[in-house]
């Protein structure tokens, strides 16, 4: 029952993860070498997540974890216009091979000035191209200061998963 959590070096998946765990804030500034596996007990599912870094040299492995998985969770900066065709890349690289794969985007860093709002994301990532058969969620998250409670969105963001997980079993 995992879930793969991927998305470019720096675009907030740990702190993400960390947020979803354990309900509190705390930004983690220090890039994934390799995995970083959390596991998540919700009152009806337990949720297995499995973060590979995103770096490039990392990029490669990403792949190959996809076949094992119930849902993708993608992680994008949304203050970082520049790398953001990157990322659209490599999610319709990722995605094109499996067409039920259910995706949740999640439009990080909201809090940033200058970030991109939902729609523009949903056009940079060209998110309309990915298909009608699949499910597809895209959520604008922000990881707070440290030790505060996690922001709704992140709240939203974890039922939402939690639904997806319990509607594939």
């Amino acid at each position: 029952k995992q879930i793969l959590v991927l998305g470019l070096d720096g675009a907030g998946k740990t702190s993400v993860l960390h947020s979803l765990a354990t309900n509190h804030v705390k930004r983690s500034v220090a890039p994934t070498e390799g995995f970083n596996a959390i596991c998540i007990n919700t009152e009806e599912t337990q949720m297995e997540f499995l973060e590979i870094g995103g770096s490039e040299s990392l990029r490669s492995y990403w792949k190959m974890y996809l076949p094992k998985v119930l849902l993708l969770v993608y992680v994008v900066d949304s203050a970082d216009h520049a790398r953001l065709p990157v990322a659209k890349q490599l999610l319709h690289q990722l995605i094109q091979n499996n067409s039920t794969l259910p995706v949740v985007v999640l439009a990080n860093k909201q809090d940033l000035e200058g970030a991109y709002c939902i729609t523009d994301i949903h056009d940079a990532l060209a998110l309309s191209d990915i298909g009608d058969k699949r499910k597809m969620f895209l959520i604008g998250t922000h990881v707070a200061e440290d030790g505060s409670e996690i922001s709704t969105s992140m709240r939203d963001a974890k039922e939402l998963i939690a639904q997806l997980i319990l509607e594939t079993q």
